[in-house]
């Protein structure tokens, strides 16, 4: 069967580890049903971050996913340091949520 659009390829799966170039080709794919969370603290989010990002400090991180988003959503988590997006990850891999990628390089990337 022909794809309707050969020039846009199909996204990889979602990864425990990704790199932006996933992030990318899924909006470009136009998937709309993943959240992208920025777990850095107000300050640095509000200096710049990731259009469509939204901002959840990784204090306040399992509490504030737990009020607004699903457990099998598609989450992309970065922070200051891979150091930092790995712990969120893991704080949202404990609190039952199925489907975080980790974005390798934070926002620089």
């Amino acid at each position: 069967m022909a794809r309707l659009f050969p020039f846009i390829p199909i996204p990889d799966a979602l990864q425990d580890k990704s790199f932006v170039v996933a992030l990318r080709q899924r909006l470009t794919w136009g998937e709309p049903a993943l959240t992208i969370v920025d777990v850095r603290d107000r300050d640095a989010f509000n200096h710049g971050h990731i259009m469509g990002a939204i901002a959840m400090p990784l204090g306040e991180l399992v509490a504030r996913a737990q009020a607004n988003l699903e457990l099998i959503r598609d989450i992309y988590v970065y922070g200051e340091t891979d150091a930092q997006t790995a712990v969120a990850a893991n704080q949202l891999r404990t609190a039952g949520y199925q489907n975080i990628a980790e974005l390798i390089g934070g926002l620089p990337a």
